[in-house]
């Protein structure tokens, strides 16, 4: 007997929001603390605030391509555990491990060694003079970053989200106080403004991956899965197995950080002031996509399980329940950047320039919160699958084929400025989201009759 498709979408929902939930507030946390920093800084000025966008924004690059590297850790966990077989989602824990420290550590040497150059992404020299310890920092704490999306993953595809989330809640908490104490120089601590919050930020990231290591090898469910010879030779098996999903997916998110990390290159060229105020409006939009990227990693958790368990009836209904949740959701906060655009750039610095600016570009990112959410959610669905090359070029065409050429011609050359380049990220998103959910539904074409 086949079911409607509208009955299977209403069982899958729930359960996609269940896990979702507390993976939105840690991806909320994550970006928590990349606002709460902005906020900090902002206090301090323009220049630092400047500063921090331009660091932040070729740090998260390298960041963002370590965690898709690292995609595989999740999804193949999740299928060990929909297949019955959990005892062997360790070994993708121990490999996971060993490929976060090892790339992590590679992409922390060529931040140290990039520091040396900043000066080619031509940004003013008020910016350059201000960003290097800073971004120092934030680079080496890109290794305990990886460690913790390891062990994140892994916890989140045994069905045990709750706790990495209030781990990172944590983090948030104690970064906050940390920047409190060596931006300001409070408790007896030197001024060190900028610096001090990349202080902070390592500081807090590397905890956090000490806690999470702990707790997991104490949790009971997780105790069935945990490896039990972590220093046993590699399994070239898993590695080659593990790469063949994570280069893929690590070109997709080089490609969509890279464009939005050389936006920030291509705000700096039009001054201090376009690039604080899309720091500001590229917080907030962050931080509204944290959610949909919480349903797009639930969506590829559950779609990898169900992959795993041969149960391919459920592939679309887990996919077009997510996708109404995400558009859903991203209605809202396009109607929230609308009406309150101005009081929330206020929030992060005083300069009226920038404000104005900030509010401009948080109505672009009002428009494409839709797309944003629809492609993030296709993406997912497809990596668990895994799909992954497609949609790797996909991507590319997207963001380095029409946005960024675009948003050069239109905003850098033709003088639309900040609002040209942003409606260009607007217009790659778009084309994303459209042949990434016409990749999902022509793979599963024929799936939805019960088995």
């Amino acid at each position: 007997m086949t079911r409607p498709r509208h009955f299977l979408i209403l069982k899958e929902a729930p359960a996609t929001l269940l896990l979702a939930v507390p993976i939105i507030v840690g991806q909320l946390s994550q970006m928590l603390m990349g606002v709460t920093d902005s906020v900090m800084i902002g206090r301090t000025g323009t220049v630092p605030l400047a500063a921090s966008a331009f660091g932040g924004g070729v740090f998260n690059t390298f960041f963002l391509v370590g965690v898709g590297f690292l995609t595989p850790v999740a999804v193949f966990t999740a299928q060990r555990r929909g297949a019955g077989k959990a005892h062997e989602a360790g070994e993708y824990l121990r490999h996971g491990l060993v490929l976060a420290f090892t790339a992590g550590g590679a992409e922390a040497l060529l931040i140290l060694l990039l520091s040396w150059r900043l000066k080619w992404f031509g940004q003013s020299a008020e910016v350059l003079a201000a960003v290097n310890p800073f971004f120092k920092l934030i680079g080496l704490s890109v290794v305990p970053s990886l460690a913790y999306i390891v062990l994140r993953q892994f916890a989140e595809a045994m069905g045990r989200p709750w706790v990495p989330m209030l781990i990172m809640l944590g983090g948030v908490v104690l970064n906050a106080f940390l920047n409190w104490v060596f931006i300001y120089g409070h408790l007896g601590a030197p001024q060190w403004g900028l610096t001090g919050a990349g202080i902070s930020t390592l500081a807090s990231r590397t905890l956090g991956v000490i806690v999470l290591f702990a707790w997991l090898r104490e949790d009971p469910v997780v105790r069935a899965a945990w490896p039990s010879l972590w220093f046993a030779p590699l399994s070239r098996r898993h590695l080659t197995e593990m790469s063949l999903v994570g280069l893929p997916v690590a070109g997709c998110l080089l490609f969509e950080s890279g464009a939005f990390g050389f936006s920030a290159v291509m705000m700096g060229w039009l001054g201090a002031v376009p690039l604080a105020a899309h720091q500001i409006a590229l917080s907030c939009a962050a931080m509204t996509f944290m959610f949909a990227l919480g349903l797009s990693m639930a969506v590829g958790m559950r779609m990898s399980a169900a992959v795993g368990a041969g149960e391919r009836q459920r592939l679309r209904p887990i996919w077009l329940g997510g996708l109404a949740m995400g558009v859903a959701l991203a209605t809202a906060f396009t109607l929230v950047f609308l009406l309150f655009g101005r009081p929330i750039a206020a929030c992060f610095v005083k300069d009226p320039a920038v404000v104005s600016l900030a509010t401009f570009l948080l109505v672009v990112a009002a428009v494409f919160q839709i797309v944003d959410g629809a492609q993030v959610i296709n993406t997912g669905a497809l990596r668990g699958l895994p799909d992954v090359r497609v949609p790797a070029l996909i991507t590319f065409v997207a963001y380095w084929g029409l946005a960024l050429p675009a948003g050069y011609l239109i905003g850098v050359r033709g003088g639309l400025g900040a609002g040209g380049i942003w409606g260009a990220l607007a217009a790659g998103l778009a084309f994303a989201a459209v042949f990434l959910g016409w990749r999902f539904a022509s793979l599963t074409r024929g799936a939805d009759a019960d088995k």
